[in-house]
């Protein structure tokens, strides 16, 4: 009797600390932007999130522009879906934000950076979410909890707005820069993940009905209104102020001045097994299967980096977030025994 309180005890307080999910595929299936891998990518690290890190399928939102979707990841969808995992988190709970699918570049009425473009994903109704968007859904993260993001789209380094770099064009990966004598030449990639202005102003301006000159952010507005990116509805001359350490952690599958690349089914067998998939999407996935023992995040992006590099894809994946968060285990992984001992001491102090 007393062994099956403590197994039950135990099983109470493992389950304490929240593991919750938001995952988003887009392919625009059937437009001239169609890519192929975005949904395989998600439904892959769903499996990935509920086999090896303890998510409860329960708390795996994911959202896919599949046909008949009931909830298509619309750019109000997905920031629901993110607010509604960020109010449901408490201190030491483990968020995670997987998006699959075209990124963009925005040119910035306010450069921030000492640049003129800032970095969006574009959501299936080109609502797009901005770094900005995603910066302000960080700081709403209770303190101790984390929040992990990966985007495998183009130019999504830096997509968590003034987040620290510590893998990126400023800072090398470990080794694992492009003076590797021994790599291969790079080749183009298959298809980027990659919409340029051009094109997310053309197909805003015919539904807006707003002149094309307009910057995008008038457009969104028009279309979107309070749903349209926290970017274009600031006051001019509104700046963020300088982000300190946070629970913000993303993981990008290329730097901000780069395209990820969109493999097609049967392109190359040893990128994605010959299924559809984005190319750190499935780099990140032979990391994880090759290394069961837990990585930091630092190590996963230095090691998906050296597995693109020798595929020869043009992308190097990059890390931002703090200087302990670059340190800390990816996805909070335990070691075994750790999660037995901090059950234990958990069960103990309930005694």
């Amino acid at each position: 009797m007393e062994a099956g309180r403590t197994k039950a005890a135990a099983a109470t307080t493992t389950t304490t600390t929240k593991r919750l999910a938001t995952l988003v595929g887009c392919n625009y299936a059937g437009t001239p932007n169609e890519l192929r891998g975005c949904i395989n990518d998600v439904l892959a690290m769903r499996d990935t999130l509920v086999g090896r890190f303890g998510f409860a399928p329960r708390d795996v939102a994911v959202l896919t522009d599949h046909r008949g979707a009931a909830v298509p990841p619309t750019g109000a969808n997905i920031k629901r879906a993110l607010a509604d995992m960020v109010a449901r988190a408490a201190p030491g709970d483990v968020l995670f934000f997987h998006y699959s699918g075209h990124g963009t570049l925005v040119p910035a009425r306010h450069g921030r950076h000492g640049r003129d473009q800032d970095e969006a994903i574009v959501p299936c109704d080109f609502n797009l979410i901005t770094d900005v968007d995603f910066r302000e859904l960080v700081d709403r993260v209770p303190r101790g909890a984390s929040f992990t993001m990966v985007s495998d789209s183009c130019h999504s380094g830096g997509l968590i707005d003034q987040e620290k770099e510590q893998i990126g064009p400023s800072v090398d990966g470990d080794g694992d820069g492009d003076d590797d004598d021994d790599a291969a030449p790079p080749v183009p990639p298959p298809r980027a993940r990659f919409l340029p202005y051009a094109v997310v102003l053309g197909h805003l301006s015919g539904a807006s009905g707003v002149d094309a000159s307009h910057h995008v952010g008038d457009h969104l507005l028009a279309l979107f209104g309070a749903d349209a990116s926290a970017k274009f509805r600031r006051r001019p001359g509104h700046h963020h102020d300088a982000a300190p350490p946070d629970a913000g952690i993303l993981l990008s599958g290329c730097q901000w001045d780069e395209t990820s690349a969109d493999v097609a089914e049967g392109d190359d067998d040893a990128v994605g097994g010959g299924k559809a998939c984005g190319a750190f999407s499935a780099a990140l996935q032979a990391v994880l299967r090759a290394h069961p023992a837990p990585l930091s995040n630092r190590e996963v992006v230095a090691r998906a980096r050296a597995a693109l590099r020798d595929q020869s894809f043009e992308q190097h994946p990059c890390l931002y977030c703090s200087d302990a968060n670059a340190a800390a285990p990816f996805l909070c992984q335990q070691q075994p025994e750790k999660e037995e001992e901090a059950a234990a001491a958990a069960v103990h102090a309930m005694l």
